[in-house]
């Protein structure tokens, strides 16, 4: 076969304009899929507030979100010019978990356009994974009052493997779980944290610009950036070629 014909072999075939290739599409959570920020935030302040401790406005706590709840404490307790200890932080940090877990979805929605979003990746024929800092019984638990856990192959936490982003590792064993390729695999996420795990993960990523990030997201330098769900599916298909292209030559034997 010349190599003209293998490359059209190789040449991932469109549908509707979308790249036929399946892609593990992995979703960040908390400022991506769910608008957590109510619920996350009042439980802090709540915290706070049993402990003797001043609250954090609204709008500064909003960017502390990502990092999971004891960085969210710890941070909150900085801009408001307090410390603590390893033993107060643990403290909060249990009270925290424990008033959340109840309070999980109080006002916790997703996104607009989410989930006719999810149905379009879904029918393109992509596997769509969460990964986020969050515990990984939490997330479930979120998912699970918003009725949108039978839509992901693998929800994976910061406690799924002992290691959370920005270790590219946790990206690589969330798409393996979900049965996907880690070199076929786009992030979706809202902050500097995931576009340094797609980085570390060498994955494409794309970034919503609706999420925590205290930055606008599009200075992150990530490979696309969408200000809404309904602009993914064109995203992805921007992206898939080009990563199948950069794994065919790898498969060829003409990677660098």
């Amino acid at each position: 076969m010349g190599k003209m014909g293998m490359k059209a072999m190789l040449a991932p075939r469109t549908f509707h304009g979308y790249a036929k290739v399946m892609l593990t599409i992995v979703f960040d959570l908390d400022g991506t899929l769910i608008d957590t920020a109510p619920d996350l935030i009042a439980t802090l302040n709540y915290i706070l507030t049993r402990h003797g401790l001043p609250t954090v406005p609204y709008d500064d706590a909003r960017p502390l979100i990502g990092g999971g709840a004891r960085s969210m404490i710890e941070r909150g307790l900085i801009l408001e010019g307090r410390s603590a200890s390893t033993a107060d932080i643990d403290r909060l940090y249990t009270a925290f978990i424990a008033h959340y877990a109840d309070h999980i979805a109080d006002r916790s929605r997703p996104f607009p356009e989410l989930e006719p979003t999810l149905d379009r990746v879904a029918a393109a024929g992509h596997i769509l994974a969460v990964c986020t800092n969050k515990l990984e019984w939490l997330s479930r638990r979120l998912l699970d009052a918003l009725q949108l856990t039978p839509r992901f192959a693998a929800i994976c936490g910061q406690d799924t493997f002992g290691v959370q982003k920005p270790d590219p590792l946790i990206f690589r064993l969330t798409v393996e779980r979900a049965g996907g390729d880690p070199d076929r695999a786009i992030m979706v996420g809202d902050s500097i944290t995931d576009i340094r795990t797609a980085r570390a993960a060498k994955a494409p990523v794309v970034a919503v610009d609706f999420g925590y990030t205290d930055v606008p997201v599009a200075r992150l330098a990530p490979d696309r950036v969408i200000s809404s769900f309904a602009e993914l599916p064109a995203a992805i298909a921007a992206l898939a070629p080009v990563k199948n292209a950069l794994d065919d030559q790898g498969f060829m034997g003409h990677k660098n």
